[in-house]
């Protein structure tokens, strides 16, 4: 009988391992990635723009419009956009005679900058873990570029809710920003 080297013998752990895992999965002791996923619903989450320079005449996202997103720098696909709040930049000035003693106006130094809530639509897996779109658990944080025809602008999801599909008609989810 010849001499078992270090080569075979981890050749044959790792088969030994395999057909470990193997059994344990069909025996329903080890869960696998489509188990884990609980339902499929809708879902709206918003992607704050902060600091978008926008030069033209009117904002370029529009509600009831489609808008293509890329997660993490993946291609997802294309959304729809339900609601679109825009607001040029502001800053503080001392008021005389007013309750709060400053008032809020349209910053002189930065005309062309706002800052932009869109809420957008989709379906998700849900997991226990959360919403899970394109493959990337859609959470609060997560960096997302929205493009358009005329458009790409970097964001981060400010909020994600979870939708059954009758919550989505009713609950008047274009009024989610306020």
């Amino acid at each position: 009988m010849r001499k078992i080297n270090i080569v075979d013998t981890i050749i044959i752990l790792g088969v030994i391992a395999a057909l470990i895992v193997g059994i344990l999965t069909t025996k329903h002791f080890r869960q696998t990635a489509d188990k884990q996923i609980e339902a499929t619903s809708a879902i709206t989450f918003q992607v704050f723009l902060r600091g978008v320079t926008v030069t033209g005449e009117e904002f370029p996202i529009k509600a009831d419009s489609k808008t293509f997103i890329t997660i993490r720098n993946v291609p997802y696909t294309e959304l729809d956009v339900l609601k679109v709040s825009s607001e040029a930049r502001k800053t503080a000035v001392a008021a005389a005679g007013v309750k709060e003693h400053y008032i809020l106006i349209k910053d002189p130094a930065q005309p062309s900058v706002y800052d932009a809530v869109i809420t957008i639509k989709d379906v998700a897996k849900i997991t226990k873990d959360g919403a899970v779109v394109g493959g990337n658990k859609i959470k609060m944080g997560l960096p997302v570029t929205l493009e358009g025809e005329n458009y790409k602008f970097n964001g981060t999801i400010s909020d994600v809710r979870v939708f059954s599909d009758v919550d989505v008609e009713d609950s008047g989810a274009n009024n989610l920003v306020g």
